[in-house]
């Protein structure tokens, strides 16, 4: 239970990746006063929390609704983290947003909900990935623990949001990208794993044999 506590928030963390956020985030609120701009922060990090809290607790229902198996899910899931595992070791985020879309934020009064959360935050790999750890969640405990791995992140979006300007001065871009490739190697191993267990599952591959006694 404590491996799969460990995977659930590394992975939801990795993925969001708040810190590779932080230059985007300040040129959408470049013009907004501090007050506002913490307003924004805590609104955003709600916004994603609940998105996936709610992806979390329907993914089960709309697997059945598209007649889709979880190991298909799995398998699905595991390589849409790992195109974003690629962009962050490359210091990208283009699976998460791009040129447009931070534009966008920047002319928009109230970039909290988009493009902030949604594609930012809570994109189709932080969506998958959460889905999938319900899917592999052992029994309710595990549910549980996949909600408090989001509640989790969005602390740590708040506080990374919030602290984004010094943050960026302490850091600057060299070093936020260097963080950004450091998560996107942990994120990458995920990744894999999951399209392991995905593949297992199927009966694709032989299940891992236990160690001997």
């Amino acid at each position: 239970m404590f491996d799969f506590a460990v995977t659930a928030l590394t992975s939801i963390l990795f993925v969001i990746d708040p810190v590779g956020a932080v230059p985007a985030f300040l040129i959408m609120t470049e013009t907004d006063d501090a007050p506002k701009r913490r307003d924004i922060a805590r609104r955003a990090s709600l916004y994603t929390t609940l998105t996936l809290a709610v992806f979390a607790a329907l993914g089960r229902v709309l697997l059945r609704m598209f007649g889709l198996t979880l190991p298909a899910f799995q398998v699905a899931g595991g390589l849409i983290l790992f195109l974003v595992a690629l962009d962050m070791l490359r210091a990208r985020r283009p699976t998460q947003e791009g040129p447009g879309e931070v534009s966008e934020g920047r002319e928009k009064d109230d970039p909290a909900l988009t493009p902030l959360t949604i594609p930012m935050l809570a994109g189709p790999a932080a969506l998958s990935t959460v889905v999938t750890l319900m899917s592999q969640a052992p029994g309710p405990a595990g549910a549980a623990i996949v909600y408090a791995a989001i509640a989790l992140a969005g602390l740590g979006i708040l506080g990374t949001l919030r602290l984004a300007e010094p943050l960026y001065r302490a850091l600057g871009r060299t070093g936020i990208h260097v963080l950004s490739r450091l998560f996107g190697l942990l994120l990458a191993a995920i990744a894999v794993q999951f399209v392991l267990d995905g593949l297992r599952a199927s009966g694709v591959l032989l299940p891992v044999a236990p160690p001997p006694p």
